[in-house]
């Protein structure tokens, strides 16, 4: 499998380290409630289909990619940065403009 990051270009998926499902989301942390914070950390999909996740170039740029993948076939339809630099990113590319 082949993952094309923006910043590096394709590379092979032995440069990337799996970082988990992409749509889930933390609850905050005023929510009191334990079971929202067991759902977070314990409980999981596992989808059939595309599906987002993230992953962590840590043979490259160490960006971290939010990857959209069919479980089925591996075959990736869209690649883009996530976190704090993926709004800088989309202001390089003209992405944001």
């Amino acid at each position: 499998m082949r993952i094309h990051c923006p910043c590096c270009g394709p590379r092979g998926v032995a440069e990337f380290s799996y970082g988990g499902d992409g749509t889930v989301r933390r609850p905050d942390l005023s929510v009191t409630d334990t079971d929202a914070h067991v759902a977070y950390v314990f409980e999981r999909e596992n989808p059939r289909g595309p599906h987002v996740e993230l992953w962590h170039h840590i043979g490259g740029c160490r960006h971290w990619l939010r990857v959209t993948r069919d479980t089925l076939t591996h075959e990736i339809t869209s690649v883009e940065m996530a976190g704090r630099f993926a709004g800088e990113a989309a202001r390089i590319s003209g992405a944001g403009a």
